[in-house]
């Protein structure tokens, strides 16, 4: 198979492949990432306590023709800009077989967009990864309305066996599934914020000490059906009327990127961070991520 970049997404997807006993191509136009590949896997493998062989299954490629050629599988992991993945995916389409089937890992754009040149269509769809794809179990594989049942099968299985866990959109909708509901949360979070009802750090408190504690073993629908479809039926005619429900973006999130209020890579956004506490809380989530992988794969 080939991975088309070498990134933060596109090593990670090569290391679980080549875990999963694959042969993995990678290339990418930027040679920086070419060049810390192998070290960057192997740095993972270790760190995970993974098989540090597996990194033997992984060729770095300079050329896109050279990576493609004769694979099964191809797997797109650019960065999110709609025109390069277009003009990507022509070009790879010269080089592989009528039968290579083509995905692209992206977080929101429409894969209806991305493959709508292509001249087999009906071989593309997309499979969104989250990161950090060697912790994150999920692999979301979204179909168009081109996309052949036995690509998506295909498709299915291969990330199954590797280790993932698959799930399958049937419809092509910004967002697709998991980042739809993550990015509802966030709208009513910011509006909460936004409006003066808590501030920020209380919102994330909230969450971390109630539902987000049972999200991990008890999803929303989940929740509904043991509390009765009665009871969430009577919640929702009283809280969805008073729930932010705008189309566009929040105001307030508009002022803080205009006044440069970033996030980590500025320092402040809904509250300052300090150098410390940033590499703090991302120890803390690798640890986290780290201890479920354990405990699923002990089960």
């Amino acid at each position: 198979m080939a991975v088309i970049g070498a990134g933060l997404m596109g090593h990670g997807i090569a290391q679980v492949f080549a875990l999963a006993g694959h042969e993995v191509n990678v290339t990418d136009t930027v040679m920086k990432n070419l060049e810390s590949l192998e070290r960057r896997i192997a740095a993972n493998l270790r760190d995970l306590g993974d098989d540090e062989s597996a990194l033997a299954r992984v060729r770095s490629c300079v050329d896109l023709s050279e990576a493609v050629y004769g694979v099964d599988y191809v797997v797109e992991a650019v960065f999110e800009d709609l025109a390069l993945k277009q003009k990507l995916f022509a070009e790879i389409e010269n080089h592989v077989r009528a039968d290579t089937i083509l995905a692209s890992n992206t977080s929101v754009i429409p894969i209806t967009s991305i493959v709508q040149g292509l001249k087999h269509r009906e071989r593309a769809l997309g499979t969104h990864w989250w990161n950090p794809p060697f912790l994150v179990p999920l692999v979301e594989v979204i179909e168009t309305q081109w996309t052949s049942p036995e690509t998506v099968a295909w498709t299915m299985d291969l990330h199954r066996v590797a280790g993932k866990q698959p799930a399958h959109v049937k419809k092509d909708v910004p967002g697709f599934i998991g980042n739809r509901l993550q990015h509802a949360l966030w709208r009513e979070a910011i509006a909460l914020v936004e409006h003066g009802i808590c501030d920020a750090e209380t919102v994330d408190a909230v969450i971390k000490a109630s539902f987000g504690l049972r999200l991990a073993v008890l999803g929303p629908l989940e929740n509904a059906d043991l509390v009765g479809t009665d009871l969430t039926l009577a919640v929702h005619d009283t809280v969805l009327p008073a729930i932010v429900s705008r189309p566009g973006a929040s105001p307030y999130l508009q002022g803080l990127v205009v006044a440069g209020k970033l996030g980590f890579k500025s320092g402040e956004g809904f509250r300052k961070w300090s150098q410390e506490e940033q590499s703090a809380l991302r120890a803390k989530l690798m640890a986290h991520l780290k201890a479920a992988r354990d405990r699923e794969k002990s089960q």
